[in-house]
């Protein structure tokens, strides 16, 4: 299951059915899950850890130094990445800055090719990330979260469950989950309802979910107050609760 050509440093752990291609490099503190694959020439090193039956297609480089000036040689930084990723061509991930600190990807989400994960970003579970779109460090990424090609988001935003990100978009601010954001400079244009209808969200959450939209991005409302009032008339609903809770913890402010 190693092609030959492969370097191995004797230090990594590997499961024994684990796929290594021609010209694939793996670092002395790797360790590699049941069932992954490993096409050519990719490059895994760092304290990085893998899981299980991921995919990763050529020139894929995993786990290398941060590219943050701020590090410091010799930090114990981490990248831990799930079960069941698929990671394309040319896509990098790197390790974390802080010393003890971890950049983290959760599991089934689709990496598209030249994709950059910095530092410290965490992602859920689910997320497709399309050609070329790039997360600066410290970024947050929720469930089933779409980033579409040459977005680029700005460190320390969050994006939001059920998130889309219109290709080319700048993204500088939080961007609330359920929700659609597309353009330069970024507009919230409407909530992701294609989105939630496919994954299995009633039809009636989904129109109080435009209602709540509305409150928060048409109303000209303050944010504070605009929260407020979602708790007030919908406490019920957990999808616009769960909208309230990220608001609440916007420190970059809100792409409105």
């Amino acid at each position: 299951m190693i092609h030959p050509t492969a370097v191995i440093s004797p230090g990594a752990q590997i499961a024994p059915d684990v796929e290594i291609g021609p010209y694939c490099v793996i670092g002395e503190n790797v360790r590699i899950g049941a069932g992954s694959k490993l096409m050519s020439h990719v490059v895994v090193d760092g304290l990085t850890t893998i899981g299980e039956r991921n995919t990763f297609f050529p020139m894929a480089a995993i786990g290398h130094k941060t590219q943050d000036l701020k590090y410091k040689e010799g930090n114990k930084c981490y990248l831990e990445i799930g079960n069941d990723n698929v990671i394309r061509e040319f896509a990098t991930i790197h390790c974390a800055t802080l010393d003890g600190s971890k950049t983290i990807v959760g599991n089934n989400n689709l990496i598209m090719a030249y994709c950059h994960i910095a530092h410290e970003c965490i992602l859920g579970n689910h997320i497709i990330m399309s050609n070329a779109a790039t997360l600066a460090g410290h970024v947050q990424v929720g469930d089933y979260a779409v980033l579409s090609g040459m977005a680029g988001v700005h460190q320390f935003c969050r994006i939001g469950k059920m998130a889309m990100i219109g290709g080319c978009t700048k993204v500088t601010m939080d961007v609330a989950p359920f929700t659609l954001v597309d353009g330069v400079p970024p507009r919230c244009a409407t909530i992701n309802r294609v989105r939630m209808s496919r994954l299995g969200i009633p039809d009636e959450t989904i129109q109080k979910m435009n209602q709540a939209y509305k409150i928060v991005f048409r109303q000209e409302m303050k944010l504070k107050d605009a929260v407020e009032k979602l708790k007030q008339d919908y406490a019920d609903v957990p999808e616009i609760m769960e909208l309230a809770d990220f608001l609440t913890k916007c420190e970059r402010g809100l792409t409105r």
